[in-house]
C-alpha cells in the first residue's frame, strides 16, 4: 500500500500523484497525455491530483470548502483573438484573485484587433476539457499559454484537471515550463471594486 500523500495546502478526501491519476483515468484524456509527455519531468513527478466535488468547483466555494488559500488558486481561461478574419485561441493562466487583462495586454501580445473570452462551447470543444476544469496542461499544440509572472512566484498552484471533478496541484514555477508557455508581465490586473 502506498503511503498517504500530504498536499502543500488544503483538505481533500483523496490525494494521488497526478501521473497515477492519469493511469487511473481520473484526468481528461488530453491532460493525461500531456502530463505523461511533459518534458519537465520533475514538474510532472511533483504534480498532484486531488479529488473534489464537481458541484464545488467554482473558485470561491472551492477555496472555502477545501481550505485552499485564494492566493494559491489559479484560473486558466481561453481567449479568442481576432485579426483580419483569423481567430487565434490562447490560454491565460492567472491567480484567481486577479483578472486577465484581455483588452490591452492579451490583445496587444497576440497582435489582434479584438480579443475576448472565448465562448464556452468553443473553449470546451477546442480544448477537449470540461467547463470549470480547463487547465493549461494538455491544450492543443500551437496554442499560446500566457502565464502571469505572479503565478511563477507562488510555491504551488491549484488548477483544473480537465474535468470539473478534481484539481491538479503544480509547482508555481513549473507553469513557465508548460508546452507553449510564455511569461507575460501585466497579464493579470487587480479586480475592480
Amino acid at each position: 500500500m502506498n503511503d498517504p500523500i500530504d498536499p502543500p495546502f488544503g483538505k481533500f478526501p483523496a490525494v494521488h500523484r497526478a501521473l497515477d491519476a492519469a493511469e487511473q483515468g481520473l484526468l481528461a484524456a488530453p491532460v493525461a497525455e500531456a502530463l505523461r509527455a511533459w518534458p519537465a519531468r520533475d514538474a510532472a513527478e511533483a504534480a498532484l491530483y486531488v479529488d473534489t466535488d464537481p458541484e464545488k468547483a467554482d473558485t470561491a466555494v472551492f477555496c472555502e470548502v477545501y481550505d485552499v488559500p485564494l492566493e494559491a488558486s489559479a484560473n486558466c481561461v481561453v481567449v479568442a483573438a481576432k485579426r483580419g478574419g483569423e481567430t487565434t485561441l490562447a490560454a491565460c493562466l492567472v491567480l484567481s484573485h486577479t483578472r486577465v487583462d484581455v483588452n490591452r495586454t492579451v490583445r496587444k501580445h497576440l497582435g489582434a484587433r479584438k480579443a475576448s473570452f472565448a465562448p464556452t462551447d468553443t473553449a470546451t470543444a477546442e480544448s477537449g476539457m470540461e467547463y470549470g476544469g480547463i487547465t493549461p496542461l494538455g491544450l492543443p499544440a500551437g496554442w499560446p499559454v500566457l502565464v502571469d509572472e505572479a503565478v511563477l512566484a507562488v510555491p504551488h498552484i491549484v488548477v483544473g484537471s480537465g474535468r470539473r471533478r478534481g484539481k491538479l496541484i503544480l509547482p508555481g514555477a513549473a507553469a513557465a515550463r508548460l508546452p507553449g508557455a510564455e511569461t507575460l508581465p501585466g497579464l493579470a490586473t487587480a479586480p475592480e471594486g
